[in-house]
């Protein structure tokens, strides 16, 4: 199927064919997404939960189910048919967790414009497609050297955010802001053919896989929520 854009005409096929990846890859990363989109359905539930209904409520508690749905999955071997069913529950468990350690900061989203949420939602999932087909379109496996860098630029802004704490500085606030953005959206390139590359090597794990795009994925989402969140507040201040 063509489309045309000005004099061009433009193979949609062949934007989805990526004819740098083998059969099997296609089909794992086909594997991996399914199991993604099963953990935004059931974080979406967990953040549903924590709006709408008194009985449980993200924070520490759902801090620590998190982290034990995730050492469950991580110590449950990837063995065929026999385990997948119980690792996929742990993923779910580990994703309807982290979506209600998303609750708070969607509440306090809400009271300030409720329309702040959809519009993070949309402009993640671009941002997270985009940078995705960047990574599969790639011909060579060249951000998986990006891997050192991102990790010493995180760790850098997660002491930085810590010192911000005492110094209370808005700038290093708002720096800090868009720089780890900027960085998770490098941990999608990295991730998306970290995973291609496991898998040639042998690792077919899709959902331990599934996982680190996730976080990928959750992550942007909560940056944007906080920036689209300040500027409108900031644009109400100025107004009044």
């Amino acid at each position: 199927m063509d489309a045309v854009f000005g004099q061009r005409p433009i193979n949609l096929k062949a934007l989805t064919t990526f004819s740098n990846l083998n059969a099997g890859s296609k089909k794992h990363l086909k594997s991996v997404y399914s199991c993604l989109i099963i953990s935004m359905i059931a974080a979406g539930a967990g953040s549903m939960v924590h709006l709408y209904f008194n009985f449980i409520k993200g924070g520490l508690l759902s801090c620590i189910l998190s982290l034990g749905f995730l050492l469950l999955l991580g110590i449950t071997p990837h063995d065929g048919g026999k385990t997948q069913l119980r690792r996929l529950g742990y993923l779910c468990g580990f994703s309807l967790t982290a979506g209600l350690g998303l609750g708070p900061l969607l509440e306090i989203v809400l009271e300030i414009d409720p329309s702040i949420i959809p519009t993070a939602f949309l402009a993640t999932t671009l941002i997270f497609v985009g940078f995705t087909l960047s990574a599969l379109w790639a011909e060579e496996r060249k951000y998986l050297y990006m891997g050192g860098t991102l990790m010493s630029l995180l760790s850098t802004l997660c002491f930085l955010g810590f010192l911000n704490i005492f110094l209370g500085s808005q700038l290093l606030f708002n720096i800090n802001l868009y720089m780890v953005l900027f960085v998770m959206c490098g941990f999608v390139l990295y991730d998306t053919q970290l995973i291609v590359y496991k898998f040639q090597q042998g690792d077919q794990d899709y959902i331990w896989h599934s996982v680190d795009l996730f976080l990928d994925f959750i992550n942007i989402f909560r940056q944007i929520l906080i920036i689209l969140a300040k500027n409108n507040n900031r644009e109400k201040k100025r107004k009044e």
